[in-house]
């Protein structure tokens, strides 16, 4: 693999990060699919349906195929599920379908083995299929640790020969959430456990001489997934591996939050060439994740040629673990502030005050007064519109520069360029906004911003990999000991919906993953209305977890496995807990995905049995086996009980 360019090589990851380049896997077939090497990004879902139902299994196949799904994944959590697997590829085969199919494994080493002569490839999770998971802390020796190791080589060996005979791939995927006692125990619950886990089985297979495997590192958390897969590549190297990556956030959820969240973690990684395959987990039907998944990957088929980025000389980031880029603390922005949202209203023919009530606000006239939403936007950017009504106490108003000489007033700040700001103009004695890109720095600007205490940058990019062009200006700013605030700024127009959330998720995403950014500003031109826009800039800062606005769900995206209706199951907890701010609530449909997946989550709700639920508060169990229909009302009493329920406002 390429080095980065004069960089320290314990902290390489990936090929470049300033010339857009996918990291060099080796190719692995899935049958006739080719996954890493010079073939183009895959896209996989898995199906929702009961294994055993073979006409609805291949039913829905067919659906996720047709929508451009050339992998399909099938839980087989026994041996029945497994040995099924062949007349579902009959089936499929009789139909005119020859898409690869995958066994999803779990638990049982013989299902694995019965798939491994039936389909394509297996998936086998480190945690569950060689060691155990009881939430126990084990202190173990040098000799005892290596005859664990022993142990797991002598019963993960047999699923590999057997590849290796039938000419099947395997995926090893771990997932942040089900990492072994044995691991947690010498690794802890971090990126470093997740990507050993998986090294452990890579080097029994190397030393097997069977390479067809595919690498996985999922969480739920994009932070958490990100650096894991950096990190993989980073100890690969080292270990002369090169196997293709599936790309994925675990347990995404449903709607704009699952979409956002999957574009930040997985966006993040295909930003710099890394992934070779993708799988988006929503709590949907996964005929609808494709589509997904096809809008995140096609950027990158058009990504060259682009504008080149200045090399790097020194790369301040540590790719691998997150720290906050510390910054001046300028009136509230930077500092130890959560990164502000700045609204773009510079484009409307006039400002309102109803124009305000799609960013949050809403005012009153019975009682004279504003009511500020938890995801109400901190600024305001109006351009050369005038704001000439009584704006709430918590909001800016930014003007173009010589409007805010005309209209100076309370909570009203300039925005200037590059060259109006050196040219030693009069400024906000608060706050001043310098809307720059990366051409525009020096040593002449460089050397005035960190003397100045009252300056903010807005930065921009008309690159088309546009993401590493800012990472390069924050590095610039880092390496030059400039502390001053920076909000990330990026423009897009005429997309829909979708593609807009999805967009700026990956391209804000990205940088607030590695600590960068103390705000963000969306200038859309026909992408959607302005709440929508403002619902994604905090759904972006929510999902890096970089400013928290509402309740958090960890939902998984249902399989043969799940117990009960999961779609149904998260709106009607949703409808119910939406407004707790803050807290994070796992929904998993079986235990396979119980306490582990959920993780970090404050409350779980796990299925444990046809009509049963279990419920967990952090990784204990509280309530066994709790009739479905009662549940959601026991879910909400536990969360009073534990003092996190606060009354719905009215």
């Amino acid at each position: 693999m390429p080095k980065f360019e004069s960089m320290n090589t314990n902290h390489n990851y990936c090929a470049s990060l300033t010339a857009y380049q996918r990291y060099r896997s080796h190719e692995v077939k899935v049958g006739s699919i080719g996954v890493g090497g010079d073939n183009p990004i895959r896209l996989q879902s898995m199906t929702t349906t009961n294994t055993m139902d073979t006409d609805a299994t291949v039913a829905q196949s067919i659906r996720m195929i047709d929508a451009g799904c050339e992998i399909v994944r099938i839980t087989a959590p026994s041996k029945r599920e497994a040995e099924n697997l062949l007349n579902i590829k009959n089936e499929l085969h009789k139909r005119g379908y020859d898409t690869p199919l995958v066994a999803d494994i779990h638990f049982t080493p013989v299902a694995a083995e019965i798939a491994a002569r039936i389909v394509e490839k297996v998936r086998v999770n480190p945690g569950n299929y060689a060691d155990k998971k009881k939430f126990q802390e084990i202190t173990y020796t040098e000799e005892s640790y290596q005859a664990e190791l022993e142990r797991i080589a002598k019963r993960f060996t047999p699923l590999v020969e057997i590849c290796k005979e039938e000419g099947t791939a395997m995926r090893i995927g771990t997932n942040h959430g089900s990492l072994s006692d044995r691991i947690l125990s010498r690794y802890g619950d971090t990126p470093t456990g997740m990507v050993e886990s998986a090294l452990e089985f890579l080097r029994i297979c190397k030393s097997l001489d069977y390479h067809d495997v595919i690498i996985s590192m999922k969480a739920s958390n994009p932070q958490v997934m990100v650096q894991a897969y950096r990190l993989l590549i980073n100890k690969m190297e080292n270990e002369g591996m090169s196997y293709p990556l599936h790309l994925g956030v675990t347990e995404a959820g449903e709607g704009e939050d699952g979409r956002i969240k999957s574009a930040v973690g997985i966006g993040a990684l295909l930003e710099d060439g890394i992934g070779d395959t993708v799988r988006v987990s929503l709590t949907e039907e996964p005929e609808f994740e494709i589509p997904v998944a096809k809008t995140l990957v096609e950027r990158y088929s058009k990504r060259l040629p682009h504008d080149e980025i200045q090399s790097i000389d020194v790369n301040p980031i540590n790719p691998f673990e997150y720290k906050k880029r510390q910054t001046n603390e300028v009136f509230n922005i930077g500092g130890k502030q959560v990164p502000v949202v700045m609204a773009d209203f510079s484009q409307k023919n006039k400002i309102t005050a109803a124009s305000l009530f799609a960013l949050g606000y809403n005012y009153s006239v019975p009682l004279d007064k504003w009511n500020i939403a938890d995801m109400a936007c901190d600024y305001i950017f109006a351009g050369n519109n005038i704001v000439d009504f009584a704006i709430p106490g918590t909001l800016g108003i930014v003007y173009n520069y010589k409007t805010w000489i005309e209209n100076k007033g309370e909570r009203c700040y300039p925005l200037i360029d590059a060259k109006t700001y050196l040219s030693d103009v009069e400024l906000s004695t608060e706050l001043s906004i310098v809307q720059v890109c990366l051409n525009d720095f020096n040593d002449a600007f460089i050397s005035k911003l960190k003397a100045d205490a009252t300056v903010v940058l807005m930065i921009k990019t008309n690159n088309k990999h546009g993401m590493p062009e800012q990472r390069r200006l924050f590095m610039k700013l880092m390496n030059a000991n400039c502390n001053t605030p920076v909000i990330i700024g990026r423009d897009y127009e005429h997309l829909s919906e979708e593609e807009f959330q999805l967009q700026a998720s990956t391209d804000l995403g990205a940088l607030l993953l590695d600590g960068l950014g103390d705000g963000v500003f969306l200038r859309a031109t026909n992408c959607g209305n302005e709440q929508m826009k403002m619902q994604t800039a905090f759904g972006i800062l929510q999902a890096t977890r970089t400013r928290i606005s509402k309740t958090e769900y960890i939902s998984c995206p249902s399989c043969g496995r799940t117990l009960f209706d999961l779609q149904e199951t998260t709106a009607k907890i949703r409808s119910k807990t939406s407004h707790l701010k803050g807290l994070k609530i796992g929904i998993m449909g079986c235990i396979v995905n119980g306490p582990g997946e959920m993780a970090d989550a404050d409350y779980g709700y796990v299925g444990t049995g046809v009509g049963k639920i279990t419920l967990y508060k952090e990784k204990e169990v509280v309530q066994r086996n709790i009739p479905s229909e009662d549940a959601v009302n026991a879910l909400i009493d536990l969360i009073k009980t534990n003092g996190d329920w606060v009354a719905p406002s009215s």
